[in-house]
């Protein structure tokens, strides 16, 4: 369990309505993954142009919210950013995109990169000083996510880790309040999606990439899946599906909505087609 004290936990779920203006679509219901969250946003307004009796309801919360609405009936397509565990085969995944997950900096850290082992020592409290790494002598502030986030399990993971071994200041919810968090913070350290810190690092926001395992967090590596921590993006769905789900979802893996998944710095899954 977490150290609580001191620790500045930050989780807000979201909902987005597509198109809400007519109660009399069809509606098709997705809940889940904030890293697929915004795209499929994106592919749902390009597929309501398309079907214009049909209304795109997304909402995050997680991956696990995701699986956990599809089990209980409360969504019709869940989204999550890893694969499905051997526990969950009751669940068909259908692939749209690929993402990677890297560890991010604030933009005027003077540290140019941690080794493996430096960022086992930094999320288990082993280095606590910028300065053991590198940096300026001050406190690193330490960013986790909360439970529930795949991001969270494919991150530990990696690094061989459980999360009670983590040591941190404050916990986020979703890839952006991490990226908010690092931007608004000199001396923290966190982790989010690639595509996500990528994206907001080219559009001015103060953060930077670092390398993982001595690879450079860009694109072109988990294009060619030798980056080390790669995650599909999947839509979850749960036994017998409608004839407009399988439609949507056979949508969101076309290439009609690749020039999408480009514009969100994902790997779409036609890229090599």
């Amino acid at each position: 369990m977490y150290k609580f004290k001191n620790i500045i936990i930050i989780i807000i779920g979201l909902t987005f309505c597509v198109s809400c203006n007519n109660n009399s679509k069809t509606k098709i219901e997705l809940t889940g993954s904030s890293t697929v969250a915004p795209l499929i946003m994106e592919i749902g307004r390009r597929f309501e142009r398309l079907n214009p009796h049909i209304l795109i309801n997304v909402q995050t919360g997680g991956s696990s919210r995701g699986i956990n609405d599809i089990k209980n009936n409360l969504s019709n397509i869940g989204m999550i950013s890893r694969e499905l565990k051997d526990n969950e085969a009751e669940f068909t995944e259908h692939t749209i995109a690929w993402d990677g997950i890297t560890v991010i900096l604030h933009k005027e850290n003077n540290v140019k990169q941690l080794s493996h082992q430096d960022v086992l020592n930094i999320f288990t409290g082993k280095i606590k000083n910028w300065q053991k790494v590198g940096g300026v002598n001050k406190k690193i502030v330490v960013i986790n996510k909360a439970e529930g986030r795949s991001t969270l399990e494919l991150f530990l993971k990696h690094f061989g880790m459980k999360n009670s071994d983590v040591e941190a200041d404050i916990i986020v919810g979703d890839n952006q309040q991490g990226l908010n968090m690092v931007a608004g913070s000199p001396l923290s350290i966190g982790y989010v999606s690639i595509g996500a810190a990528i994206f907001e690092a080219e559009n001015g926001m103060s953060v930077k990439l670092i390398d993982i395992d001595g690879l450079e967090s860009k694109l072109s590596n988990v294009r060619n899946g030798t980056f080390p921590i790669l995650r599909p993006l999947n839509l979850v769905t749960r036994g017998q599906t409608s004839k407009e789900v399988m439609e949507f979802i056979n949508f969101a893996q076309s290439a009609a909505v690749s020039d999408v998944i480009n514009q969100h710095y994902f790997v779409s899954t036609n890229a090599n087609k």
